[in-house]
């Protein structure tokens, strides 16, 4: 059957039994690519009916089919004529793992970052409304993208405007982790009472067979029901808000998601039909995955049998922090650990196991973490805020304001920094240095190695002010003991005379790299491990200032980042005098799209050859 998928219109041709052939076939491609390149699973598993029904009932790309996040658009991807391309899924130069505007006219929006479609969705229906055109615009989030704020802020807009909007609220209980929300608990209360679904489901087949009067015997049972949960249940959320309700309806019933679209494509206003799925459907290591092993699974696995139990990424800066922060945490009882949505993905599981009471996950938040987190550390707690990078630009302006203007001691631990690899632009975690840098008061770590990560946890978490350390992705570093800094200090790795190297972070390797080529050439060269981008040691700037140059290299933007920085100290230790010339070494002004991340930062010139060739052309141009 998916051979025959070519488009959208393929699918309207289709029978039900047909139909139920065809999303187990698409459940098996799915299972079957995420295991060889990696991928989103669970949650791409738990959408199949739900988008074949979506393509059954609306005219992709006519009408405009909106994704929030993406994490839930491989079927969409694959019956709109992308099949082929899943071979090379998050692979460089090959499909993307979110919708891609440059894949597909289907394609609308291909930000990740979680919560923003029903704004999306009311700014694309404004312009369908204004323009004139019979185009029907379809908004898909997930339960788990409505504890973000952006969700209420753009749900609440569409109430108040009335712009023409099917909502489709994938309910499947889980983000990354189960849900945080008390709306979820509400609208899907039926999740937990099977009792009334199985009776409910009893009455209505029994009023059906009733001879002459079936249908309309059922007809009224669905009034008697509707009319108990305006008695039973509080007054329904969405309607408050101006926005009305459906459901909840199986998600997985294609006939039923059809009959509630058709029905909601008709309304004349905004309309919310609310499906309730199950994440991983049809693959059983899948459904049976409380955490992340297969809802975002590892690069490779076996089909047959999902990763081992208790899999997980080798030894790296995570895991560091983990380690770390169980053990401050027996013995600082004011130190609180708080995530949006991602307990996992962070290393927080053990801490929430180990002090249930101290742990925090405020759901797809991170606006809301930042500033409660402020309020903690006024009250006297020691809060560690742990986010993956990309998402901190999320909650910058309560990072500035909140936590910054108010010296709060709230430590910002940054996962999955700099260049992160397949999940593309919008996942890359290239900003944090640049904006940390600019917050007032903040002091910013950069370890690089994994035994840094414990020594500047602890130093983060005795100063009186907000703090951030930023790691990357993947393996860590592990070195000995004497080469591990202390306090506020940088570390003096090697010494030279003509290049000065500065590596920032895990870009310290890079440099040692760097450094053996130069030296091949006769260049003799100092290299220093910042650890601490600011305050900025003054004796490394020192240090740099009596070089003929100096490079810094930093996985992050090059503009306003850690280089330019470092080049504004040099520059002002000699008044009256020009220092030496600084060499910036970062990401571009672009936005970069996914890829291994080694091979990303070897294009990028963000490696030892990359590094040497720009230090000996910099050299050359000052004997000019």
């Amino acid at each position: 059957m998916l051979e025959k998928i070519q488009a959208p219109a393929d699918l309207r041709a289709l029978g039900h039994d047909q139909l139920v052939e065809l999303a187990a076939e698409i459940r098996q491609f799915i299972v079957e690519a995420v295991s060889v390149r990696g991928g989103h699973l669970g949650s791409n598993l738990g959408a199949v009916e739900l988008t074949l029904a979506l393509h059954r009932v609306f005219d992709s790309p006519r009408d405009i089919l909106l994704w929030d996040t993406g994490h839930q658009a491989y079927v969409h991807k694959i019956v709109t004529g992308r099949q082929a391309g899943f071979c090379d899924l998050k692979q460089a130069g090959g499909l993307s793992g979110y919708p891609s505007r440059a894949e597909s006219e289907h394609d609308w929006v291909e930000n990740s970052h979680a919560s923003t479609i029903l704004s999306y969705a009311h700014g694309v229906a404004t312009a369908v409304e204004l323009a004139k055109t019979d185009r029907k615009v379809v908004a898909v989030i997930g339960d788990g993208s409505m504890t973000g704020g952006m969700a209420f802020e753009g749900l609440n807009n569409l109430g108040h405007s009335g712009k023409r909007v099917v909502i489709v609220l994938n309910d499947n209980g889980r983000s990354y982790a189960p849900t945080v929300s008390k709306l979820s608990e509400s609208v899907s209360r039926i999740r937990v009472k099977p009792g009334y679904v199985h009776a409910s489901n009893r009455l209505e087949n029994l009023l059906r067979e009733l001879p002459a009067v079936g249908d309309l015997a059922y007809s009224s049972l669905q009034g008697v029901k509707a009319a108990l949960r305006e008695l039973l249940e509080p007054p329904a959320f969405f309607e408050a808000l101006g926005v009305r309700y459906v459901g909840p309806i199986d998600g997985h019933d294609i006939e039923k998601v059809e009959s509630a679209l058709r029905d909601a494509s008709a309304f004349d206003g905004p309309i919310v039909v609310h499906l309730l799925t199950q994440k991983g459907r049809g693959y059983a290591p899948a459904e049976d995955d409380d955490e992340k092993n297969l809802h975002d699974a590892p690069a490779v696995f076996d089909p047959l049998l999902g990763p081992p139990l208790g899999w997980s990424a080798p030894k790296g800066y995570t895991q560091a922090f983990t380690e770390a922060l169980c053990e401050i945490g027996e013995h600082h009882p004011q130190v609180v650990a708080i995530t949006a949505a991602m307990p996992g993905p962070t290393g927080l599981l053990p801490f929430q196991s180990r002090f249930p009471d101290r742990f925090f996950d405020v759901g797809i938040a991170e606006q809301h973490a930042v500033t409660a987190a402020a309020g903690m550390a006024m009250a006297g707690l020691r809060p560690v805020v742990a986010v993956y990078a990309t998402f901190f630009t999320r909650a910058f302006d309560q990072a500035t304001y909140d936590a910054g203007l108010h010296e709060a001691p709230v430590v910002f631990c940054l996962d999955r920094a700099g260049i992160t690899g397949n999940d593309g632009p919008s996942h890359h975690g290239v900003l944090d240095l640049a904006l940390c840098l600019t917050i007032p008061g903040m002091t910013v770590f950069a370890p690089s190695s994994a035994q840094e990560v414990a020594t500047m946890l602890h130093t983060a978490l005795d100063l009186e002010g907000p703090a951030s350390l930023r790691w990357p992705k993947g393996d860590a570093r592990q070195v000995a003991a004497d080469q591990i800094g202390e306090g506020l200090h940088a570390r003096k790795v090697k010494d030279g005379t003509d290049v000065c190297l500065i590596g920032v972070g895990k870009m310290l390797a890079a440099t040692e790299d760097a450094a053996v080529e130069l030296e091949r050439q006769g260049v003799s060269v100092t290299i220093w491990d910042p650890r601490v981008v600011k305050p900025l040691d003054q004796r490394m700037i020192d240090d740099a200032a009596r070089h003929r140059l100096v490079v810094t290299v930093e996985d992050g933007i090059r503009l306003g980042g850690a280089g330019s920085h470092i080049a504004d100290a040099v520059a002002g230790l000699h008044e009256g005098r020009q220092g030496p010339p600084v060499v910036i070494l970062g990401t571009p002004d672009r936005f970069i799209p996914h890829g291994e991340p080694q091979a990303i930062l070897q294009q990028l010139g963000l490696d030892g050859p990359g590094i040497s060739a720009a230090a000996v052309k910099a050299l050359a141009a000052l004997e000019l």
